[in-house]
């Protein structure tokens, strides 16, 4: 570190409620007349800079140790669980954001452990943050990114519910995929994207692990494909007619029955609203909330 001199005192920076200047002195210990020294200011108590000094006055030792505070949080557990989890440290904050973004990635996890090696999103990890945003008066919107193979019907519908219950402006954009139970939870905001290239596989439900062969497990077989199914025609465009269609279709899957349809194809069919990315999503979602705003203010009836 080179010690430039000064002709007068110079604020380098604050932190916290200490203030830290460049001023010209001849402190004890420092052979070089007219050095620029480092000399402390805080809580209205100004560091001497002549004389005898204790340890706490001495500047340079409160230089070393904002030094040593400084080292400390670079170590911070915080720096070292976005170096793990996101592999950098430059992550952009939203700490001032009124929008929270929920993701819905991998597979939906529900009453069953997936095995480790599984890319999931925990229904129980979900379920509190949506009872967050509810709550919290400083969230004014909520953005759903889905790139999802599916999952756990019984989880996946039950997280479509509760977006579908929030009273704040919701959006929800397709990127990658939204497969299988990723489809009622891609509808059930109040509007919905896809990206151009990902793709959303419908199909009807299926069991795994053992099944009774009696027909009362094909009865709740379909009582719960009737659940799914009414709660994607209600919170979207598309007909019954049309959306059973594509989930009994044959020939379009190699190992099930169904339909995989891709961007424009889902709103074409009524499935989505509209076809962009995160850019359109966000506008849509401001929009929403300014028009929450005007209504809450009576200004819209």
């Amino acid at each position: 570190m080179t010690l430039i001199p000064r002709k007068s005192p110079e604020i380098l920076q604050t932190r916290g409620s200490r203030i830290f200047y460049f001023a010209w002195g001849n402190p004890a210990g420092c052979g070089h007349s007219g050095c620029r020294t480092l000399i402390s200011h805080g809580r209205g108590k100004i560091g001497n800079t002549m004389g005898k000094e204790t340890e706490g006055d001495n500047p340079m030792n409160a230089f070393h140790m904002e030094e040593s505070g400084q080292n400390e949080e670079q170590k911070s557990p915080g720096l070292l669980e976005k170096i793990q989890e996101l592999g950098q440290t430059a992550v952009p904050q939203l700490q001032d954001s009124n929008i929270h973004c929920l993701t819905i990635i991998g597979q939906v996890e529900g009453h069953l452990q997936l095995p480790p090696h599984n890319k999931t999103t925990k229904y129980e990890h979900i379920i509190p943050q949506i009872v967050a945003i509810e709550q919290n008066p400083r969230i004014e919107g909520l953005l759903v990114v889905l790139n999802t193979i599916g999952g756990d019907v019984e989880a996946g519908l039950a997280i479509a519910e509760m977006l579908a219950s929030l009273s704040k402006p919701t959006v929800s954009i397709v990127l990658g995929g939204g497969h299988s139970i990723g489809v009622p939870i891609a509808v059930s905001c109040d509007y919905s994207f896809i990206a151009e290239t990902a793709t959303m596989t419908i199909h009807p439900i299926r069991l795994s692990g053992l099944v009774i062969g009696v027909p009362q497990t094909f009865e709740y077989l379909d009582k719960m494909q009737d659940r799914v199914i009414n709660f994607i025609i209600k919170h979207s465009k598309i007909s019954e007619e049309k959306f059973k269609e594509l989930m009994f279709a044959q020939g379009n899957l190699t190992r099930d029955i169904g339909t995989n349809v891709i961007g424009k194809e889902a709103v074409r069919h009524g499935l989505i609203d509209e076809v962009g990315g995160i850019g359109e999503a966000m506008s849509k979602l401001n929009e929403l909330i300014e028009l929450a705003k005007k209504r809450k203010e009576g200004i819209v009836q």
